[in-house]
């Protein structure tokens, strides 16, 4: 502007009644988005080192020292001190970018009134070209006074330097609140955490804080998440469906993770953030109106949404800590995160099974997964709620043990391969059917049993006959090759009643028999969908032939070779 010169001897600032205490001290209450704020200032001034000194053992003072462009006498006047200036729209500079190129984070000129949330006096001591200037803002002289009720009040800082020759200091600024409104000690830890929540930090560029001259912590991306223990992340967009009609979606980047036990609500960091040129736009959530699923316990992580600082009209509310949902331009963003974090429930839900299911195998020596694979589909529905049920038990440490007994037990209740049948089984008979079995094709598995059964008949008798004959000459009521009978008694030690043991040695022939004719042939002789179709031999009759046949085994093994 024209009359806008370094040789100006007052400085003023010019606001409506009120305005400092509406737009300033309470806009932040608490010191982390004062302190943020003072942050990227010095970010927009192209800073390169940023200091935050914390003091206590006396006053309690904080102090944030950048290497940035500074100010001149006439940049306080007419930039620092006008609220409400738009520094991007003012073409007298490089507007929405910084002068080293970078985009700006300021806007709305309102940022500046937030250090009177927290703080009573604010001193500003800024380099530009070798010359200094300090001056200091009191809150008791802006607000006092009895002249409240005209329109306009003028306030005109207390200048202790003005252009002040300082030869070879580098440009910069140092802003210093004083009286900070404030009874404990500073928690240089917590405060740490809390500025990492409010940046996405460069390489580039240094940030430190320190208390009472104390060490040096560095501020970080990794220190924002430094509480939580990951489990599964997911990179935007890389790692979502592509079939969401967004025309922003490649605008939309960053990571999404979740832990491995649920995040403490008092972290504040359930729920995914959004940054807008590397500064918090909108605090952590879900961005749907319903708060029950099971993953919002463990869902957190990180968003950069820049393209929203390049709409015509601003989205951005005055605290930056949310985004004006319901207007127009910004709707489409809230329905494409929703969908972006359903995408990644489902994947969540897999892939948490999952490990879940390595880990009870580790801990049980039950493979999990492969149990639960190998039970049929209508025992399966079943199952699933109790092992889910039963893995959710297992993440609470007073209920991990409870949980294992209780797998444990579930598995000696339903083991693989179900059906009952199947756990009695003679052990040859199920190493012959377990491929069968296993594939769910019960008429191979009765169909290959019936005819080991035979060769295990040969194999003890040393007979060469076949299969019909074979088994009317080694079981014959009259001068049989093998006893059935031999070796059993009564609990007094006396032996079995002859029509007993003649009539279980008559019964074995014919079950051996009936097996043989009843269902090895027919399979043999019949294609298994039309026996399956008609219901003439269903799959549970084979399961229950298996079981006979089972029986015929152990009687073998069990029979006595006769002379």
């Amino acid at each position: 502007m024209a009359n806008e010169s370094d040789t100006t001897k007052t400085l003023e600032m010019t606001f409506m009644p009120n305005t400092i205490e509406h737009l300033g001290a309470r806009l932040y209450s608490t010191i982390p988005p004062v302190v943020a704020e003072l942050v990227a200032n010095s970010l927009d001034a192209d800073s390169k080192v940023v200091k935050i000194e914390l003091f206590d053992e006396e006053d309690k003072v904080i102090v944030v020292d950048d290497n940035g462009h500074g100010m001149s006498f006439s940049d306080i006047n007419y930039k620092f001190l006008r609220i409400g200036r738009n520094r991007r729209a003012d073409n007298a500079e490089n507007g929405d970018t910084s002068p080293e190129g970078r985009p700006v984070i300021g806007k709305k000129g309102l940022g500046k009134l937030s250090f009177f949330g927290i703080a009573r006096i604010i001193e500003v001591s800024t380099i530009q070209d070798e010359l200094r200037n300090t001056f200091i803002l009191d809150w008791e002289d802006i607000v006092g006074g009895d002249d409240n009720d005209q329109p306009l009040k003028n306030y005109n800082p207390t200048i202790v330097e003005e252009n002040f020759p300082v030869e070879g200091l580098p440009n910069g600024t140092r802003i210093t609140l004083r009286n900070i409104q404030r009874s404990s000690s500073f928690d240089v830890e917590s405060l740490a955490n809390s500025l990492a929540r409010f940046f996405i930090f460069e390489e580039d560029v240094r940030i430190t804080i320190q208390r009472n001259g104390g060490e040096e912590i560095l501020l970080t991306n990794e220190r924002r998440y430094s509480l939580l223990d990951t489990e599964f992340e997911w990179v935007v967009p890389d790692d979502i469906e592509a079939d969401y009609d967004y025309d922003k979606k490649d605008c939309v980047i960053g990571k999404i993770f979740t832990t491995v036990k649920p995040i403490s609500p008092n972290t504040s960091l359930r729920g995914i953030t959004l940054f807008s040129r590397k500064k918090l736009v909108n605090l952590p959530e879900f961005y749907s109106d319903s708060t029950s699923s099971h993953i919002y316990s463990y869902l957190s992580g990180w968003l950069e949404v820049d393209f929203i600082d390049e709409l015509d009209e601003d989205v951005i509310e005055t605290n930056r800590q949310s985004l004006n949902w319901d207007h127009p331009s910004i709707a489409p963003l809230r329905e494409y995160l929703r969908f972006v974090i359903r995408s990644i429930e489902r994947s969540w839900r897999e892939q948490r099974k999952q490990a879940q299911d390595e880990k009870l195998t580790e801990r049980t020596e039950i493979d999990v997964a492969k149990w639960r694979e190998n039970t049929p589909a209508e025992i399966q529905v079943n199952l699933e709620p109790l092992l889910e049920s039963l893995r959710k038990d297992s993440e609470l440490p007073e209920k991990d043990e409870d949980a294992i007994k209780g797998i444990e037990q579930l598995y000696k209740l339903v083991p693989p391969y179900t059906y009952y049948q199947w756990r009695y089984l003679n052990p040859r008979l199920s190493d012959i059917v377990f491929e069968y079995y296993k594939h769910e094709n019960y008429y191979s598995a009765v169909f290959e049993g019936a005819k080991d059964y035979i060769n295990a008949v040969k194999e003890k008798t040393g007979s060469n006959l076949s299969d019909h004959a074979l088994i009317e000459n080694v079981f014959a009521l009259k001068r049989p090759k093998l006893s059935v009978v031999d070796g059993y008694f009564q609990s007094n030690g006396q032996q079995f009643d002859y029509e007993t043991l003649k009539n279980i040695t008559e019964g074995h022939r014919l079950l051996a028999l009936a097996m043989w004719q009843a269902f090895r042939c027919p399979v043999a002789h019949e294609t298994v969908k039309e026996l399956k179709y008609s219901d003439i031999f269903s799959e549970k009759d084979c399961l229950d032939a298996l079981s006979l046949l089972s029986h015929l085994y152990r009687r073998l093994e069990t029979s006595t070779l006769l002379t």
